[in-house]
Parts: structure tokens; sequence; C-alpha cells
């Protein structure tokens, strides 16, 4: 019997369902789709569309990978952020929806047409920097990585949306060499998942992430200490700055950026109603 696109779906599904796969139904279809150059509406509009032979192979060894519990996004090598498409690999953060709250904040708390320096500290596969640029064209940025890997991924994705004359990458440790007073919003999505409990975690995270991008300490809150004084020095008077944390960890960083001189420090909360982001700005007054 020839396979088709619902035949190959259905079959993908009822595999990872039987190997206990989260969401085994989205999972299979951007699978498919992958596998086999197809759309969400080619599945939708042409379900017996004929699937070759090398297409199903393919199938079949994405399959593999996803029930070893690899995340969807390194099986196909990228991921949707925001309102674009990023490429991703082992060096970097898969990017989630909980981090699209930092970029919402930060379009909701600039103009369109505000010509923004923005700086972004540990940048990774570069989603959050470059999600902001494609809706502030008159912004710049700079991303700053410890990983010339995570550099080079950022780099194409900046090529790929277009936006390589806006972003300057800059391989370093967080804000060391930056002068003062430079950017008008800085982000950081920084390591913040304490160091005992990594190995707790799901196996798409604690296997497949860069542990880099994963540790933040014994308690989850070491990059925030340095951050916290270094991103007011950076940043101009009345400045913006949003941070991402584990969700509860609001009350702890909220009161390292206000022992640092942050003012209007506050938290953000994700679509699933916890505490995500901690956003504020330096002082407006300050010379």
């Amino acid at each position: 019997m020839t396979d088709t696109l619902l035949t190959a779906w259905t079959g993908a599904r009822d595999r990872l369902k039987a190997a206990q796969i989260d969401s085994p139904v989205i999972d299979a279809r951007i699978l498919v789709e992958a596998a086999c150059a197809a759309t969400r509406t080619d599945i939708i509009t042409d379900p017996y569309r004929a699937v070759t032979p090398e297409q199903m192979a393919t199938l079949t060894g994405y399959l593999e990978r996803r029930e070893r519990r690899e995340p969807v996004a390194r099986i196909i090598g990228r991921k949707g952020f925001w309102k674009i498409m990023l490429n991703v690999d082992s060096n970097v953060l898969i990017p989630r929806p909980d981090t699209e709250v930092v970029v919402d904040m930060a379009l909701k708390s600039t103009g369109e047409a505000d010509a923004l320096r923005v700086l972004d500290l540990g940048v990774g596969s570069g989603a959050i920097i470059l999600s902001i640029l494609a809706e502030r064209p008159n912004a710049h940025g700079l991303g700053v990585d410890v990983s010339s890997e995570a550099l080079a991924v950022a780099r194409e994705n900046a090529s790929q949306l277009g936006l390589e004359g806006r972003l300057a990458l800059l391989r370093g440790d967080w804000t060391y060499g930056l002068a003062d007073a430079e950017f008008d919003v800085v982000v950081s999505n920084p390591p913040y998942i304490a160091s005992d409990e990594i190995e707790t975690l799901e196996p798409e995270v604690k296997h497949h992430e860069p542990r880099l991008a994963l540790d933040g300490g014994p308690d989850g809150l070491d990059a925030y200490r340095l951050l916290a004084p270094e991103i007011l020095r950076v940043l101009k008077p009345g400045g913006l700055f949003l941070v991402e944390i584990g969700w509860t960890q609001s009350e702890d960083v909220m009161a390292l950026f206000k022992a640092a001189g942050a003012a209007s420090v506050v938290t953000v909360k994700d679509l699933s109603d916890r505490d995500r982001v901690v956003m504020g700005r330096r002082n407006p007054l300050e010379s």
C-alpha cells in the first residue's frame, strides 16, 4: 500500500503516543511536514498525496530520534518564535513561548519609530533581539555571548531575516568591555536553573540543551547578581531592562535590581500566569 500524507501523519501520531511523548499530534504533524516537504495546508487539503519511500525513511529516522526524547526543533533544525523562524542547533537554547513575554513587553514599552540601541546579553540564537529589531525598523542591536558557536547561529539567523546590517555580534563575558550609558534597552534570558535541579528536568532539556545556558549556580541567581549592577551601568538614564526569570525567582531578582538602584521594577507574568520577566529602568534623573 502506498503511504500518503494522512497515513504518515496518523502512523507518526500513534507511534509518538505509544512512546508517551507530550503533544504527539503536533509533533507528528511537524515531523511529517519536514520529512515530506509538506505544509499543514497540504495535509488538510491533499491528505492522499503519495509519500515516497525516501520521505518515509526520513520520517522514520525523525520518529526514532523523538522517541529518544530529542526535541522536535533539534530534529528539524528550526523553531518559530514570536513572528520569525529561527535556525537552532545544539549550541543554543530552543526558544520557548514563555520568552516571548520579554519581546512583548519591550515592544509595548517602546515606539515603532524609536531609534533604539538594544543590547541582548547571552544572545543565543538571537530570538529576542531579532524579534525586536524585526518590528523596530530604526533600532540597532548588539548581541553578546560567550559561545562562538552560539554567535554563529545568531549571525545566520540575522542574515536569513535580512537584519544583519542592524545587528552586531560580540563574543564576550556579559557586559565586559562595554561603555557606560550606551543602550536604550537591555534584554537577557540568562541561565537561572539551580545546578542541582538540572538533573530533575525533562530529558528534552537536561540532555539536549547546552548546560552553559541552563546552570544558574547553587540557587539559580548567580547571573542576576552579576547582571543587575552591570545592566544599569550600560543603560542610558531612563533606559529599559527586561530579564527572564524562573517562576519562583521574582522577589529575589527584583531585590537585586532595586539594590543596584533600578527604578520602576515590576514582574510580568507569562500566559500560564507564572512570574516570567522582571523589568524596570535606570533612574532617569541620573547623569
